[in-house]
């Protein structure tokens, strides 16, 4: 059973290339923004929760992120393993994983920030087709501050992932197809089985 977690900034791939794994090798794809996306599209006492924590501006804490990740993750639903997208995002929640889940390996989607930003504002330009979702602050000033805040936290999180021998680093400047053999190959995936 492979336990991988997938880690990028916005625009890096981290959904599709996530997607690919689980589609090939049976894996299930856990998107923490897809769960919260879900939640908020159903009205639910989560969603509640965390728009009277955003309506206040203050960020959501790790504690209520951690909690959807333990109700996700002891589903188990996942009889050949799964790919973590969206999460960790802090060093404190790596280390929730690490005391509660067996890892295997942290796939970072290492991506120029120049490049993000010519992604992101495509994206953006290009609205809801092309199955992309814009978010309200896709604009120039908002990307370069939630840039600055993903290195921020994620400069420890990959430290401790190198530290434990864990860490993988994909250039994701490149074509999906290109991006994904690589990493099949770093992450030592052999041809996928065949389809059932």
């Amino acid at each position: 059973m492979d336990k991988f977690i997938v880690i990028g900034p916005q625009g890096a791939g981290k959904g599709t290339q996530a997607q690919l794994l689980c589609e090939d090798y049976d894996f299930v794809h856990i998107s923490i923004g897809e769960i919260f996306r879900w939640n908020m599209a159903h009205h639910t006492k989560l969603a509640a929760r965390v728009t009277r924590i955003m309506n206040e501006g203050r960020l959501v804490p790790d504690e209520i992120v951690e909690e959807v990740v333990r109700k996700r993750l002891e589903q188990h639903d996942w009889n050949f393993g799964f790919v973590l997208d969206g999460f960790p995002r802090t060093r404190s929640q790596a280390e929730y994983l690490f005391e509660n889940w067996n890892l295997d390996r942290a796939v970072y989607l290492d991506i120029p920030d120049d490049v993000v930003h010519h992604r992101v504002m495509y994206r953006a330009s290009m609205g809801q087709g092309a199955g992309f979702t814009k978010r309200a602050d896709d604009s120039p000033a908002a990307l370069r501050v939630r840039l600055k805040e993903f290195h921020d936290k994620t400069t420890p999180l990959l430290q401790l992932f190198h530290d434990k021998g864990m860490l993988v680093t994909v250039d994701a400047n490149r074509t999906i197809p290109e991006v994904y053999q690589s990493m099949r190959e770093e992450l030592g995936l052999g041809d996928p089985p065949a389809k059932r």
